[in-house]
Formats: C-alpha cells, structure tokens, sequence
C-alpha cells in the first residue's frame, strides 16, 4: 500500500510539472527571439501604419505579467490588431515567457 501511494505520488508531482507555466529565460533565449519586436517597439515615438496609423508603445520595462498578457490576449483575438495578432500567433508560450522575461528587464 505504501509503494502504490509513493507511485501515486510521484505521478501527481510529475503531472503538476508539466503543467507549471513555462519560465523566461531573458539572455539566450529571448535575445534570438526580439528581432520581430525591435524593429518596432524599440523605436520611440514609432507610428505603424497597418492597417491605421497606430503608436507603437516601447515595450522595455513592461511587468513580465503585463506582456505575456498582451501577447496571449492577440493570439485570441481578444486585442484586434492584425501584426501583431500574426506575430502572437506564431508564439509558444516559452516564446512568450522568454519575451517576457527579456522585455520586463529593460530600462
């Protein structure tokens, strides 16, 4: 009974680890993912002009939390503009909290 319980255990440990959010690596990682960003959101005073003009926020310095956010909101469609819902799209969630992680460092 107690090795049936330590399985169990052990298989409910390894469950909960495979579905913690993934962990941003802001070096490595994201410094071989920003090139989609910097050509926009590192530009101050940067307007978009698809499909509007639109005024690019700089991103650096953003809450970790606040970008991830952002970003899973436009891969729902919840934030409608169509770059960056493309770009969202094409993100992992470890894309994501790489970003993240690199953006929320920046000053």
């Amino acid at each position: 009974m107690k090795k049936l319980f330590a399985l169990l255990a052990m298989a409910s440990l390894a469950q909960a680890a495979t579905a913690a959010d993934p962990v941003g690596n802001p070096k490595d990682a994201a410094e071989k993912k920003i090139a989609m960003c910097i050509g926009c959101h590192a530009i101050p005073g940067y307007k978009a002009t698809f499909p509007e003009v639109y005024q690019v926020p700089l991103i650096g310095g953003q809450s970790a939390k606040y970008i991830e956010s952002a970003l899973k909101a436009y891969q729902k469609g919840d934030r409608k503009h169509p770059s960056m819902r493309g770009i969202a799209g094409s993100l992992t969630d470890q894309d994501i909290a790489d970003l993240a992680a690199y953006y929320s460092q920046q000053k």
